[in-house]
Parts: C-alpha cells; structure tokens; sequence
C-alpha cells in the first residue's frame, strides 16, 4: 500500500457518530483519495410479504434503498471539497456485499468502525469484523472513536524468524504499509516480535539441558533477526521490542504500554477447518487488542469470494 487512492467506508446504520467515515476523510485529506460510503441493508420482512406482488416488493425495496442514500448524503454534504459519493446495496450478509465490492470496484483500503463494550471500554468485533479479516483482499482498517492525535505510536507486529517465505514476505508488507500510515499520520513506529518461553518439559526429560543458555540463544537469534529486518527499512534498534511470550499477550500489552494507536498485523486468511486446526495467531492477538487495527493479507491473496 504505497498509496491509497480508493476508499471503501463501511457506514453503521445503528451509530450516530460514523468512526469509518471520520477517519476516511481525514485520510482523504492527505492522501487526495476518493471515499464511497458503503452501507449493504437487508429486510427478511419485505422478502416474507406475500401479500404483495413481486413488483411491489422490489419498490418497497428500492423506497428503503432511497431512504438510506438519502440519509448518507446528509452525512457527507457538508465535505465539498472532497471526492465522497453514496452507495446502499439490498445484501443479506454485509461482509460478503463489502468483499463483493472490494472485488469490483479495486478499493485499496477498507475502513469500518468497531464497537466498544459499554461498560468494560474494550473493542468487540463483530461477525462481519472478522469474516473481513479473514476473507477481505484488500488491508481492513478497524477503529475505534477516538481520532489519530498528532506524533502518535503505531506498531507493526512481525514474526522475524519464520523460515516460510509467505511469512516473510507479509513482514516486509507489514513494515512497508505501517511506515506509509506513519508518514501519513506523523505518527513513531515500532516493531514488535515475540520468541516463545523455554518448553519446561525439555529441561526435566534431559538433565544436561541448561533452560537459561537456551533462553539466551532464542532471544539472540530473534533479536538479529529482527534488528537486520528493521535495518533493511532504517528503523532504529532502539525502536524493536523483543520479548518472551505468546503474541496474544506481548502485543496487546505492548500497545496498551505505548498508547498506540494502530497495530498493523498481517493474517493469512485461513478458514474453515485448517483455521479451526491450526488456530490463527493474528486472530488471538486482534481479539485481545484495544485500539484500531490494520489487517493485512499477503501479496497474492485470492479470497474465498473471488470466482
């Protein structure tokens, strides 16, 4: 993502207050990007009337369709300056109407809020949140609603020792796009990489195993491999926090430390049985996050959606 030139801004019929957009123009702003505010609505109760005819139903359809357009372009008159335009769809899952869209019309950025737990302030991410972060082409951008101050902290979460070129090649995406959102958002940047805790089992079964030694050389290899990642993008040493732990409890906690406002996290985008057998780190590690996520997928991605 060296530039975003389209926006896809998913709009909340149930919010007063339109995060997604809030957040589309001030990038808009920046970048001189074109935003379609995008809501997809559906109505089991206009399908079920059987007591009106087929033509009657697809106009109580459309009057509905109206209604909503009409409503967005309210939302979005006042911003003149910018290149925003309304699209409403008929569409009985959403997800699949954002994807569909994605697919369609080449968006480079797809922006939908979250909602927050009232009474805990934690971010819940709904069904359709997570079927875009599986299934979405394109980078999704969850947030929050609070806007980005200036001089922020973004974190790019990498897994530098991994000898699978997929994986590899998404740590360069992922560094590549969080640099670009920092240039954008004036924002610091720092790297985040977790090596996994001595397995205590190893150190009982074999009585010459020293656990510290060990310790001490996965946390090496995975500092060199992460400060030769960072120095390929002139991100300083000092700006890569290497610690022991899983991801869904390092980064999380990371974040909360720094304040950031943005983790960038890159999923491969399984689903079905493989996701349910091999369970997607970047899923445990967004579902424990509380600030806006930047989900993105690998060069190449085809998704489930796209025949």
């Amino acid at each position: 993502m060296d530039k975003i030139k389209r926006i896809l801004t998913v709009i909340d019929p149930t919010k007063e207050q339109q995060n997604s957009l809030e957040r589309s123009i001030s990038l808009a702003q920046t970048t001189g990007a074109e935003i379609t505010a995008f809501l997809s609505i559906y109505d089991f109760s206009y399908e079920m009337t059987t007591m009106l005819s087929k033509e009657e139903r697809e106009a109580m359809r459309l009057a509905v369709i109206k209604d909503r357009e009409a409503w967005i372009n309210v939302l979005i008159e006042q911003y003149t300056d910018l290149d925003i335009q309304a699209k409403v769809v008929w569409h009985n899952r959403p997800y699949e109407a954002i994807i569909e869209e994605v697919l369609n019309e080449q968006f480079d950025i797809v922006i939908k809020s979250t909602h927050q737990h009232d009474t805990l302030k934690s971010v819940i991410f709904t069904p359709t949140d997570w079927h875009l972060i599986r299934k979405c082409p394109a980078p999704v951008l969850l947030v929050k609603d609070q806007a980005w101050p200036e001089h922020g902290e973004i974190i790019a979460a990498v897994n530098s020792v991994s000898d699978n070129d997929q994986h590899q090649e998404l740590n360069q995406r992922i560094i590549k796009d969080a640099k670009f959102i920092c240039n954008l958002a004036n924002a610091s940047l720092s790297l985040v990489n977790t090596y996994p805790a001595t397995p205590v089992n190893i150190a009982i079964e074999i009585p010459e195993f020293n656990p510290s030694q060990y310790s001490e050389a996965v946390k090496k290899h995975h500092e060199d491999e992460t400060w030769s990642l960072a120095n390929q993008f002139e991100i300083a040493k000092e700006k890569c926090i290497i610690e022991e732990g899983l991801p869904e409890d390092v980064i999380p906690s990371v974040a909360e430390k720094k304040s950031a406002e943005l983790v960038v996290i890159g999923t491969v985008g399984r689903t079905g049985l493989s996701a349910a057998l091999i369970g997607n780190t970047a899923e445990h590690v967004i579902d424990s996050l509380d600030c806006d996520v930047l989900a993105l997928k690998p060069d190449g991605y085809k998704s489930p959606l796209d025949h």
